[in-house]
């Protein structure tokens, strides 16, 4: 795939949607960290209550991407990604309202979380559908590179961020600028002017399933969708254990714990700016196989690590760093593999399916990841999830994946079909509705 530079000098357009989508992404890292601060630090609520509003945060990510990715797929998705902005920006202005009004709950808050959490999976898979109208195909990869870019840089700075402002204002007002990030984001997305295609008209005949149809159907897609769904499971296994295993079995100050696991979001930053030119030079399938190999293989070394204090933590970065580098490579390969290679009337049903399959996993992941800690120990249930990281790489390493060169080159034969005979008016007499 030859990708032109510049995108964001060139493309007023996709510059303005980015700019909204990167204040949206920082938003919805500080939303993950503040608002169960609300819940601990002003309501005073215990680990249920924080867990409630932390949970209701990720639940729509279970019942609602099919039923989402279906209704966008025949509506034009700019204005109801504004929207979705809007309603974030509502809901989370509703808290220091209530705080101020004395009125302020965990039950509210519950709500809040759910409002937000829903209106964002609108929002990501929107997006996704959203960016190949704003730039050519052979711009996509540029366009992934600079969304996945921003996303990773929010990941890393969010959090703080959203630290920095509770610590400075309190929890419940700096969820207000939190709020004003998102009409900021809204803001960005409208200003996008390029006219979007007319979506397709509804076809009776398309279940809500066949979201999940377009991404079995397609063999890489279905090797990506396995790979991202045993992938996430393994990391909420790792996850739970890691900062049991790090921090109270090997007495690693949470200070240099969390310097350590920064790393990964450094080193996912670097991938993203590097993974164009490896595709480029090396292939697209050799390159997605080598940075798996660095995001999946290198966690196994974690459960063998010597030492304590500075030095563990040392090391804990450097596997970080390297682990984060690779998948900061394999994100923009992936989503830009996944746009090309799904027809474009189907991105946003697809794409809902996908969500499912890939993020449906994760309270799975973090259950079996608290019953090995709790009964095997947290340095087994630390293995076990990087043996889960390193199985998940297995079905992007076949043959057929390894020697793409381009991502356009996963699309599905285009079968001939002979033009029909004129009619009335020099129209066309329409064949017989194929595959």
């Amino acid at each position: 795939m030859v990708t032109k530079t510049g995108l964001l000098v060139r493309n007023r357009d996709f510059r303005r949607f980015w700019a909204g989508h990167t204040v949206s992404v920082v938003g919805t890292q500080v939303t993950a960290v503040a608002l169960p601060l609300v819940a601990s630090l002003t309501l005073g609520a215990g680990a249920a209550g924080v867990a409630a509003v932390a949970t209701a945060g990720f639940l729509p990510n279970l019942f609602l991407p099919l039923l989402v990715g279906h209704w966008l797929e025949h509506r034009r998705r700019r204005r109801i990604l504004v929207v979705a902005d809007v309603v974030r920006a509502a809901a989370l202005a509703a808290v220091p309202v209530a705080h101020v009004a004395g009125v302020l709950s965990v039950p509210l808050l519950v709500a809040v979380a759910l409002t937000v959490g829903a209106a964002s999976v609108v929002f990501e898979i929107g997006s996704f559908a959203y960016v190949p109208s704003l730039v050519a195909e052979a711009d996509l990869g540029a366009a992934n590179q600079a969304t996945q870019g921003s996303t990773t840089a929010a990941q890393v700075g969010g959090p703080g961020l959203a630290g920095g402002l509770a610590q400075l204002l309190g929890p419940a007002p700096a969820l207000a600028l939190d709020a004003v990030s998102y009409l900021a984001s809204a803001a960005g997305v409208a200003g996008a002017r390029r006219p979007e295609p007319v979506p397709a008209r509804p076809d009776e005949k398309t279940a809500i399933l066949a979201g999940l149809r377009a991404v079995a159907v397609n063999p890489w897609l279905r090797a990506l969708t396995a790979h991202a769904a045993i992938y996430n499971g393994a990391a909420q296994i790792l996850v739970v254990n890691l900062v049991v295993y790090a921090v109270t079995d090997r007495g690693l100050g949470p200070g240099l714990f969390g310097l350590a696991l920064s790393a990964a979001g450094a080193g996912a930053f670097l991938g993203t700016l590097t993974s164009l030119r490896f595709a480029s030079r090396f292939g697209y399938g050799r390159t997605f196989a080598g940075a798996l190999t660095l995001s999946t293989g290198t966690p196994l070394l974690i459960a063998l690590l010597p030492g304590t204090g500075p030095a563990l933590a040392g090391a804990l970065a450097a596997v970080q760093l390297v682990s984060g580098f690779g998948l900061g490579i394999a994100n923009v390969l992936s989503v830009t593999l996944r746009q090309i290679v799904l027809p474009r009337g189907s991105l946003a049903r697809s794409n809902g399916g996908y969500r499912l399959l890939t993020f449906g996993v994760l309270p799975l992941g973090s259950a079996l990841g608290g019953v090995l800690g709790q009964t095997l120990g947290s340095r087994v249930g630390v293995a076990v999830g990087a043996a889960g990281l390193a199985l998940s790489a297995v079905p992007m390493f076949s043959r057929r994946i390894r020697s793409l060169r381009r991502p356009d080159e996963a699309k599905p034969p285009v079968i001939d079909r002979p033009v029909a005979p004129a009619g009335r008016d020099g129209a066309r007499l329409s064949p017989a509705a194929g595959r």
